[in-house]
């Protein structure tokens, strides 16, 4: 990868720690706010890749000088206690990024305070291009050379394969979820908005589609007075992208509710021409509260 400039070699990632006191941008309803956390997980990815490369911002360009950007084509949000993050409570993000192919790299970040582990976030990404100007429908993966093969550790690998996975259709279980035995049929349309929905490139920005499932199960809920689930889980798999203006369908293909907790499976689409953009699994535990 490359920008403006040629740089020299990159140096060795390693992880770092941002510190952080929770106020109200970082919380949400039942402590730290998840759209919050991914929103910042990105930017410490996109920091890191910068980093790696000697730039002094993310402004990267492909091989024919094409502007560039890093896209996330899986996140998995796992061993989640956001709940823990209270008001004015301290915690830290511990950051370790690393390129595993070509233009792919992978994040995993841990959030934890000095009590207890909060969370982890594992985050896919490469690098992407618009083939026709303004267009995001024409979203394609920008080529860089020149870049060895390093080895991907045990979750990358497996990060990719549930990806590739939820892509082909060709899964039956997602933890507790049964595809066949929690069949659901429920449909939700949805139309992004410009200011809270895109971002600074002006594409449908990955934290959205997490926000946007969280609107339409909050909707969906018979007790909608009683207090949110609370999250464990989330797999998110990007395909694609769309423009401003494009509604969306939202279709859960499987949801069960038991004394465990809730879960459930979102595929999301363009409404116009059907293609689909994403899949999110979701598991979430009781508030007792």
């Amino acid at each position: 990868m490359r920008a403006r400039r040629e740089r020299g070699r990159a140096p060795a990632a390693v992880p770092s720690r941002t510190h952080y006191v929770a106020g109200m941008p970082e919380l949400a309803f039942a402590g730290l706010s998840e759209q919050w956390l991914l929103r910042t997980c990105g930017q410490l990815h996109w920091n890191a890749l910068a980093a790696s490369a000697q730039l002094g911002a993310p402004d990267f360009y492909d091989d024919e000088g094409r502007k560039a950007y890093a896209a996330f084509t899986a996140i998995r949000v796992c061993e989640a206690r956001l709940e823990d993050v209270s008001e004015n409570q301290r915690f830290a993000i511990e950051a370790d990024v690393k390129r595993i192919a070509g233009a792919r790299h992978f994040g995993r970040f841990r959030v934890f305070t000095t009590e207890s582990a909060v969370a982890s976030v594992e985050m896919m990404s490469t690098f992407v291009r618009r083939e026709q100007a303004g267009d995001n429908r024409s979203v394609c993966q920008a080529m860089f050379a020149g870049a060895p093969p390093c080895a991907a550790p045990a979750a990358a690998l497996d990060l990719i394969a549930q990806a590739k996975r939820l892509r082909a259709n060709d899964w039956m279980r997602h933890g507790r979820l049964d595809r066949v035995a929690h069949a659901a049929e429920h449909v939700v349309d949805y139309l992004p908005c410009p200011s809270l929905d895109f971002n600074g490139a002006h594409l449908l920005y990955f934290a959205s589609f997490q926000s946007m499932v969280e609107r339409a199960e909050w909707h969906w809920r018979s007790a909608p007075q009683s207090a949110p689930p609370l999250l464990v889980e989330r797999d998110m798999a990007f395909y694609a992208n769309a423009n401003v203006g494009d509604r969306l369908t939202l279709s859960f293909g499987a949801r069960h509710a038991g004394h465990d907790g809730l879960s459930h499976w979102c595929t999301v689409s363009r409404a116009a021409d059907g293609v689909r953009i994403a899949d999110i699994v979701t598991h979430k535990r009781w508030s007792h509260e």
